[in-house]
């Protein structure tokens, strides 16, 4: 039996499952992408993904990092890969040898530490890119990239043939195509990201939104974290078609999330956002 009722939805002929509350847990994975932004507390439905891509190192965020090593060793899988700012693998590896003692037995898996434009090659084709935030030290983001050649347009229409022959006489017939697929804010408080390229064309852009009360908008400010009267200004910059909001405070029922939202965005925004937390199969009503 899973250990979380996730959410689920799809975008973009891609699954998003996840939980996400602020202060209580965050994870959010993508199983086409063989990708898991955060961990949360290691829900059973991600530890069969191979790539976790921690943005920073808050307990809602990470805690479960050691437990979903562990346990794809006890199913007998591949050992995991960990990928996190480069300041927290010298923590990360405590608290694995902590567990290891623990438990008698050494847990495997790949650390990767990483900062602002370094990647990690998730498949041939698909990159995970860092990019900075504003939420504590090191803290970043990630943008799930596709790379592919394209043919350059003035070979269109030749036959396989030409396009050899071509080749054989050094001609460079093609040119790199990089197609920026979901970007992960992680926890952050407003900043211009338009000014990344990749991020602002993401087809998918999942995005917190702590805090929605007006009465709340010190502790956004305090904790750096997006208050929804941030979102016009940081989603306005942007060209993606779907937006996932994520770490909704439990301070604000999803009731009033929603019409706050609502109020707070322009027709044309609002279409594209969508609440990630609404789309669990046993959500309650809130």
């Amino acid at each position: 039996m899973p250990s979380h009722d996730l959410a689920t939805l799809r975008l973009c002929d891609l699954d998003i499952i996840g939980y996400s509350v602020g202060g209580e847990e965050t994870v959010v994975a993508v199983p086409q992408l063989d990708v898991c932004f955060d961990i949360g507390k290691a829900p059973d439905q991600v530890i069969c993904i191979n790539f976790v891509l921690l943005t920073h190192g808050h307990i809602d965020h990470a805690a479960g990092f050691a437990y979903y090593l562990s346990h794809r060793q006890f199913n007998g899988q591949n050992p995991g890969t960990i990928v996190a700012p480069k300041g927290l693998l010298g923590p990360l590896r405590q608290i694995l040898d902590a567990w290891a003692d623990l438990d008698g037995n050494k847990i495997p898996g790949n650390l990767i530490g990483v900062g602002p434009g370094d990647e990690v090659q998730i498949k041939p084709n698909l990159f995970a890119r860092a990019f900075p935030t504003d939420h504590c030290r090191g803290s970043v983001g990630y943008c799930i990239l596709e790379r592919r050649k394209k043919l350059r347009p003035e070979y269109v229409g030749l036959s396989g043939q030409q396009i050899v022959e071509l080749k054989d006489r050094g001609v460079t017939v093609d040119y790199p195509l990089e197609l920026p697929i979901i970007t992960y804010l992680g926890d952050t408080r407003y900043i211009d990201y338009s000014m990344l390229d990749y991020v602002a064309n993401s087809r998918i852009l999942v995005v917190e939104c702590t805090f929605f009360e007006q009465e709340h908008a010190d502790r956004a400010d305090a904790g750096r974290h997006i208050h929804v009267r941030d979102l016009p200004r940081l989603l306005g910059n942007l060209r993606n078609e779907h937006v996932v909001l994520v770490h909704i405070t439990q301070r604000t029922p999803l009731a009033q999330a929603r019409r706050l939202l609502k109020e707070s965005l322009p027709a044309d925004l609002l279409a594209k956002v969508v609440i990630l937390m609404d789309h669990r199969q046993r959500r309650q009503s809130q």
